[in-house]
């Protein structure tokens, strides 16, 4: 099951008056229930891949920054440039918000554990955060633009 089906179910869920639904497929399990129109999604994947459990809470009302997971950089070419992806699908922001300023820029220098952008995922935002230091060479994402998993958003030249 990918991240879009699991969207729609919650999308379902939400404007229905089922109060839990539970799916099992081979090794994957995701249960959603719902209380006070509020969702909320646990998914469970093997040990055989890697052990990942989720929990979110997804409420209308939801818009502050609230997780922080990490940008996995990556060797993007032979000229000593690193890649910061998308740890995941969603739609990127390069700021807090439409009148802020932008978190990076290029030719800005970030340190490990800088926030370089948000992803909104599920109605929640999640900062991105830098594993590497550096100075910002390029931005390979538009503002307000859908991203996927793995997707090369910034390239650092450390």
């Amino acid at each position: 099951m990918d991240f879009k089906q699991i969207q729609e179910l919650v999308k379902m869920i939400n404007k229905s008056n089922i109060s839990e639904l539970s799916i099992e497929q081979d090794k994957f399990k995701i249960t959603i229930k719902q209380k006070d129109n509020e969702v909320q999604q646990v998914i469970t994947v093997p040990a055989t891949m890697a052990p990942v459990q989720a929990v979110a809470a997804v409420a209308p009302a939801v818009a502050a920054n609230t997780a922080a997971p990490v940008a996995a950089p990556a060797p993007a070419k032979a000229d000593n440039l690193v890649t910061i992806k998308s740890p995941m699908i969603g739609t990127f922001y390069r700021s807090a918000g439409p009148d802020k300023a932008a978190f990076v820029n290029i030719g800005d220098e970030v340190t490990s554990g800088k926030v370089v952008c948000i992803i909104e995922a599920m109605k929640l935002f999640n900062e991105i955060e830098s594993e590497v230091s550096g100075k910002i060479v390029k931005v390979l994402v538009d503002d307000a633009s859908p991203v996927e998993y793995d997707q090369p958003l910034f390239l650092v030249e450390p």
